[in-house]
């Protein structure tokens, strides 16, 4: 009988997961081991009595690209989950001004001048500038930079003008947009990375021209339901889903990795490995002393990290006449993200973004109520803060702040769910390295070849998904990493 191959995969993440429907579509035997009660990693679902909300991600962009991957299941997205398209993208607040940006060009135009009179013609400059430097990148994207020679293939050459890599976001939307809030308005997706605009490398003004080109999307009950669904898809194909089942070492021998052995002492046997979990987090825990030359533990701690966020879950007995997404910048913008990642303290003066899907989803909260998802981005935790001493009352400042907001008057008053996750929680109860929820920071030394790669040097049977690994954080490249990393292991057949 011809031997089935088999891979094992571990985190359930929306990563391990695409990567465990495309192996299980192509005739392997897939086990995917996930530490927590239910599929996603930071893309889970919290519920919270009657309420319910995504634990990380929000924003959904490009869904073409999970689209074909669920095509190349033999499945349509579709049937498993519903879409909608949101407009406004997402309303920004600058103290008593707002804007409300929209993937319509001429109303956006519209919009721009308004607010920003003579900017118009700006935007449409980024958005055709964009239009080609996006179709240079994404080749880039999708596939894998192993060695130094990459860099030397002619679909990087053809790319290097595009990339802007001697400049900052910052500086290079300034090529485009002299207002300041709109600078800002088109730089702030650099927190997607958890960097800042003014040292996030150029290459990244993507991430605005993606959301304006592309639109941006909820997903009905929340984006967890994506993951929810990919594990169906891995089930229908034959795989398994295995929850509450934490992998405590890859077993190694001979510089081959040969079984995972899970914390019940279970040892699973697989040709191939497949590592959805953080990381830095795994290089650490998961092998033996030594078996990591390149990213031992040591090296791995002298990496540089994203930002981390405080979070907010709210269930609240009223809704809000406010859009889907929300972001309240601070009055020295630049000053809040310069104490965020740079000096490592806490800003009196913080930036917050604040989700309120109840406005189009009945099915997250009870009706006449709300599912109000609160992040503001903080320091990871080199910063010398004590969360447990000081979580109450940093909660408490956030809701004070918030309730300055018309909107958000009297919110303490109406809040009937709550749940809290700092930086700490996140590392102690989601194994999330340093608390950087975005992972390690996507600087020039951090990126394509000099990012972790798709397949581990010292381990021919190894492979990673997810932000940790290129092409970086973001479930779009978060999807790409998972089609490189099986295209890899269905090359070796």
């Amino acid at each position: 009988m011809e031997h089935q191959p088999s891979v094992a995969i571990i985190g359930a993440g929306p990563g391990g997961l695409a990567a465990a429907m495309l192996l299980a579509a192509n005739g392997y035997k897939v086990q995917v081991f996930e530490k927590h009660h239910q599929v996603g990693g930071r893309t889970s679902r919290v519920r919270l009595g009657e309420y319910l909300f995504d634990r990380g991600p929000t924003f959904f962009m490009m869904p073409h690209l999970l689209e074909e991957i669920f095509h190349s299941s033999g499945r349509n997205l579709s049937d498993y989950v519903k879409l909608t398209k949101l407009d406004p993208l997402y309303r920004l607040k600058f103290g008593n001004r707002e804007f409300l940006p929209t993937q319509d060009r001429e109303q956006m135009k519209h919009r721009l001048e308004a607010l920003f009179p003579g900017s118009a013609a700006g935007y449409e400059r980024f958005m055709d500038d964009h239009e080609k430097k996006f179709a240079h990148i994404v080749p880039l994207l999708q596939r894998p930079f192993a060695q130094l020679t990459d860099y030397l293939r002619w679909s990087v050459m053809k790319a290097l003008p595009y990339l802007h890599l001697h400049e900052t976001v910052y500086d290079h939307l300034s090529r485009y947009f002299k207002y300041e809030e709109l600078k800002y308005a088109f730089a702030f997706q650099a927190k997607y990375l958890g960097m800042s605009a003014w040292d996030c490398p150029g290459t990244f003004s993507i991430l605005s021209y993606q959301e304006h080109k592309y639109g941006l999307f909820h997903v009905e009950g929340g984006l967890n339901r994506l993951c929810a669904a990919m594990a169906q898809v891995v089930e229908e194909l034959g795989g398994e889903v295995q929850l509450n089942a934490p992998v405590e070492e890859v077993v190694v021998e001979r510089g081959k990795a040969v079984a995972l052995k899970l914390t019940d002492g279970t040892s699973v046997a697989a040709d191939e490995i497949v590592i959805n979990a953080d990381f830095s987090t795994a290089a650490s825990n998961l092998f033996a002393p030594g078996v990591l030359k390149k990213y031992s533990a040591e090296k791995v701690a002298n990496k540089k990290y994203s930002c981390s966020t405080f979070m907010m879950y709210l269930g609240v007995k009223r809704t809000f006449d406010i859009p889907h997404h929300n972001i309240y910048f601070a009055g020295d913008y630049k000053r809040n993200v310069d104490e965020m990642t740079k000096h490592k303290v806490l800003s009196e003066d913080a930036s917050y973004y604040v989700h309120n899907p109840s406005t189009i989803d009945s099915t997250l909260a009870p009706q006449g109520k709300s599912a109000l998802y609160v992040l503001m981005p903080v320091p990871n935790l080199q910063a010398d803060v004590d969360w447990n001493e000081h979580k109450q009352a940093f909660r408490d400042s956030f809701i004070a702040r918030m309730e300055q907001q018309p909107e958000f008057a009297g919110l303490s008053q109406d809040i009937e769910e709550e749940m809290v996750l700092t930086p700490h929680d996140w590392m102690a109860e989601h194994d999330v390295y340093r608390g950087a929820t975005f992972s390690m920071a996507h600087s020039l030394d951090q990126m394509m070849y000099f990012r972790p790669h798709n397949r581990f040097e010292e381990l021919s049977n190894v492979y990673l998904v997810g932000g940790g690994t290129h092409p970086g954080s973001g479930l779009p490249t978060i999807f790409e990493s998972a089609k490189i990393s099986t295209q890899l292991i269905l090359q070796k057949q």
